[in-house]
This record gives C-alpha cells, sequence and structure tokens, in this order.
C-alpha cells in the first residue's frame, strides 16, 4: 500500500453500516424495490419513502446515504456470493467443520485400533504359539505315557500338527493341539471299573444282535471310580452306533459265563461281592481287565 493509499480518508464507518442497513431494508420491502428500482426516474420517490421509513423508526439518515444504498443494491455490492470449488474452499471447508468430521473419525480410528488389537490377540498370538505349544503338549504327554501305544499315538499328533502348520492349517493344528491335550488328561488318569452295585440300579443287560437273532450279547453295567471315590467320565465308543461319547457308566461287552456269575453273585444277597472287574494304571490308554472282554461297549440299553 503506497503512502497516498494509505493517507487516504475512507468513507466513515457509520455511513458504511447505514448503507448496509439500507440495503437490508430495501430487501425485506421487495414488493418496493421491484417497482422502484427498474424506474430510473422515481429513484426520488423511493429515497422518499426509504426516508420515510427511517424517519418513522426515529432514525435521521441523510440523503446521501439513501441514495447509496439504492445504488450498492442495484450493484447487489453487499450480496454474498461464495468462492467458486477449488482444492483451496475444499479444505477451507473441511477445516470449519472439523469438530464434526473429528469426532467420527476418532471413533472410526478407535474402531479400527480396537480391530487390529483383537486380531492380533486373539488370532495372530495364538498362531504364533501353536509350534511351541504342540512341541510342550507332546513332551507332556510323553513324559507320562508308560506304554508304547501312547507314545506313538503322541508322536503321531505331533507330527499331524507341524504339517498342519507348514501347510498354514491353522485349524488343523489347533484340532492336534487340542488331542494332544486330552490325550495327556487320559493318561494323568487313573480309575478301578466297576460293575455297578446299589440297590434298585441294573448290573448286566443282554442284546440280540441285528446280524444274528439267534445270538445274545452279554453286557456288564460298569463305571469308573477314582482313587477319592469319584465316579470318573469315560470316553467310550458303543459298538451299536459306532459313535464315541464321554459317560459315567457303560456297557462292557463279556461272555455268557461272567455275566451268569456276576448274576448270581448278586442274587444271593443283593451285593455283588467281586465287583471290580479292571483298572487303568496313570500312563495307560486303557483298562486292563480281570474277567474276560473283547472291550466292545454300549451308552445305552
Amino acid at each position: 500500500m503506497t503512502e497516498t493509499a494509505a493517507a487516504r480518508p475512507g468513507p466513515p464507518l457509520d455511513d458504511v453500516m447505514l448503507a448496509m442497513d439500507v440495503v437490508d431494508t430495501l430487501r425485506q420491502r421487495r414488493e418496493l424495490v421491484e417497482r422502484e428500482l427498474d424506474e430510473p426516474a422515481r429513484a426520488q420517490e423511493l429515497i422518499a419513502r426509504l426516508r420515510t421509513i427511517y424517519a418513522n423508526q426515529g432514525i435521521d439518515v441523510p440523503d446521501e446515504i439513501l441514495a447509496k444504498g439504492v445504488a450498492a443494491l442495484a450493484e447487489e455490492r453487499f450480496v454474498y456470493r461464495p468462492a467458486p470449488p477449488s482444492l483451496a474452499t475444499t479444505l477451507a471447508r473441511i477445516y470449519v467443520r472439523r469438530r464434526r468430521w473429528g469426532t467420527a473419525l476418532v471413533a472410526v480410528a478407535a474402531v479400527v485400533l480396537l480391530a487390529i488389537g483383537a486380531y492380533r490377540t486373539q488370532v495372530v498370538g495364538p498362531r504364533q504359539a501353536l509350534p511351541a505349544e504342540l512341541e510342550a503338549a507332546y513332551t507332556a504327554a510323553v513324559q507320562v505315557a508308560t506304554v508304547p501305544a501312547a507314545t506313538e499315538r503322541a508322536s503321531s499328533l505331533l507330527a499331524s500338527g507341524q504339517a498342519a502348520l507348514r501347510n498354514r492349517d491353522h485349524a488343523a493344528a489347533q484340532q492336534d493341539l487340542a488331542e494332544l491335550r486330552a490325550l495327556r488328561a487320559t493318561l494323568e488318569r487313573s480309575y478301578t471299573v466297576r460293575v455297578v452295585n446299589r440297590p434298585g440300579e441294573a448290573s448286566g443287560v443282554w442284546r440280540i444282535p441285528d446280524v444274528n437273532p439267534a445270538a445274545r450279547n452279554y453286557y456288564l453295567i460298569v463305571e469308573a471310580v477314582g482313587p477319592e471315590g469319584e465316579i470318573v467320565p469315560v470316553s467310550v465308543r458303543n459298538e451299536e452306533t459306532g459313535a464315541t461319547e464321554t459317560v459315567t457308566r457303560w456297557g462292557l461287552r463279556v461272555d455268557e459265563p461272567t455275566f451268569q456269575a456276576v448274576a448270581r453273585d448278586k442274587q444271593d444277597d443283593g451285593i455283588i461281592q467281586n465287583d471290580a472287574i479292571g483298572a487303568k494304571l496313570r500312563g495307560a490308554l486303557e483298562a486292563r481287565y480281570s474277567v474276560p472282554t473283547s472291550g466292545a461297549a454300549i451308552t445305552r440299553w
């Protein structure tokens, strides 16, 4: 700005404000403008009407200001025109509305961070731990095992889990890990297999097999009793359905002489004197029996 321009006095602020008020008044009385503003010959009459309007409000507005207001409206001097679309105006609008979109953006960011954290905790972390967990579960199982079959089973599950990891089949590896842990739990368990020996409860049943109606299959109803006298749930494969179930009682298939001997023992005084017919030792996979049996079983009768 030059010294001449800086020294040049502008219109008094009061005059500008009055001119803007005149324009506003004209806009509010649009019917007056539409009739008079397009008729230059009636400009003085329009100014006179404006003078009367302000006089009725107790405001003394000079004719010069009234004329400037009329001219300003005609030139649309005080009309707001939005800036044309551009990158600058777009960024400016975003900045002005930052509180509105900022809250939503923070919420979205929080949800994304939570999702990432949950994924790392629940998916990435467990997957990274799988190799070490498979090795640990295998070691724990073989340390308890006392029979070759148990060690072989543990080795097979470990190899299967490691192969699944190489193929990025994490679900299969997790399944092998679960089976290794279940194997260890089975090996840790010890119990005695006893014929159910309580009043009012069956101690044996017989069935006629579908494939041979002339034959009978005999079963003693047994349960696993732990060292403290607790009933131990056992996984049993039902030979009639092929399904493996976890049960607290099952029917153990025996020959007819064994079945009849137990029946006579119970009929004698209602009590089976020798109800312990097998035991599962710590480190073994299955119970060993003191009576002839194929190991076949049923879970419902």
